[in-house]
């Protein structure tokens, strides 16, 4: 046996060990909750909140695809007297779910300065049958749009285009003190300052474009800003860390799906940063609104007047983008 075969062959039967393990007894996830809640509905509820996968709406198209920062996607409530105490219970464990542990406090933060809590104000719907091929469940509200898909949906990452927002206040001041997303923002603008004078020139856009145009422009060009080919080993390596900042609050098999999406399409090395100047709050050179974007990566972030981020990550700009 050659030098650390034996090293390579115990750590093969460890991992197939602990798949057996794991086989035996997993644990639950999002999706799993999905299909527990589905069982639980009657013909009536179905009818109100479940569709065939591909369903169209008549104004917003894909049903299954769309976003926008303040939607229900379906009428009834979430802590409406539609769902029992079981289904409630279930939702919740799906956002849970969705949501890293790490991250549960902050978001529950979000939710009860912007809705009053989780289920207000809050609707969810489900595509496909759980259990029985491609199946995702959406929740939407006010300032929030995420997606349990189990990888039904293909070539996207986050089951589709996700929105996350926050609004302590209304009109934030600069520090948008409270806004439990405003640290991704500081370490963005602190990238902003590691640029010499050409590059922050370059990554400084005079206008904000629409927030909700995050269709994705492929390899063609026409991004913004200055491109992460210009930056310095150092600077790319905070960028790194401003994308772990952005992504680290979803489940870890999301972040890792988000990551293989953009390595697929060049990594960071193929995308632009822009800062946009129009809506400076406090007119402290602090930029409230900043873009990450690749051929098929868009990080929307609007700071202006308070926090409003589009994510649209695929591993091919051929995806149609909902909004």
């Amino acid at each position: 046996m050659e030098p650390g075969a034996s090293a390579i062959a115990l750590a093969a039967g460890s991992v197939v060990s602990a798949r057996a393990a794991t086989a035996s007894s997993p644990t639950p996830n999002a999706e799993s909750f999905v299909t527990e809640l589905y069982s639980t509905l009657s013909d009536k509820q179905k009818k109100q909140i479940c569709f065939d996968w591909d369903h169209q709406d008549e104004k917003r198209g894909l049903l299954r695809t769309f976003v926008a920062n303040n939607w229900n996607i379906t009428k009834p409530e979430i802590n409406s007297d539609f769902y029992s105490d079981e289904q409630r219970h279930l939702i919740q464990k799906v956002f849970e779910g969705i949501i890293h542990p790490d991250w549960h406090e902050r978001y529950y933060q979000q939710l009860d300065d912007d809705a009053g809590g989780f289920g207000n104000e809050q609707s969810i719907a489900i595509f496909g049958e759980p259990g029985d091929g491609k199946h995702e469940m959406v929740i939407t509200g006010r300032h929030m749009t995420l997606r349990c898909d189990g990888d039904s949906a293909d070539h996207v990452a986050f089951g589709g285009p996700i929105f996350y927002g926050h609004a302590p206040t209304f009109n934030e001041d600069p520090e948008h003190i409270d806004n439990v997303f405003w640290h991704q923002a500081v370490e963005a603008n602190k990238l902003y300052q590691m640029l010499d004078g050409r590059q922050q020139k370059e990554a400084l856009v005079a206008k904000t474009p629409r927030e909700q145009a995050v269709g994705f422009r492929g390899m063609k060009g026409g991004m913004t800003g200055l491109p992460v080919t210009e930056m310095s080993s150092d600077q790319k390596e905070h960028l790194q860390k401003v994308l772990g900042l952005l992504t680290e609050m979803y489940r870890t098999s999301d972040q890792d799906e988000a990551m293989q999406c953009l390595a697929k399409q060049g990594g960071l090395d193929a995308c632009h940063l822009s800062f946009y100047s129009d809506h400076d709050i406090g007119k402290d050179g602090v930029w409230d609104n900043w873009r990450l974007e690749g051929p098929s990566f868009v990080w929307h972030y609007r700071g202006a007047p308070h926090v409003h981020v589009w994510v649209n990550v695929a591993d091919s700009a051929d995806v149609k983008t909902n909004s």
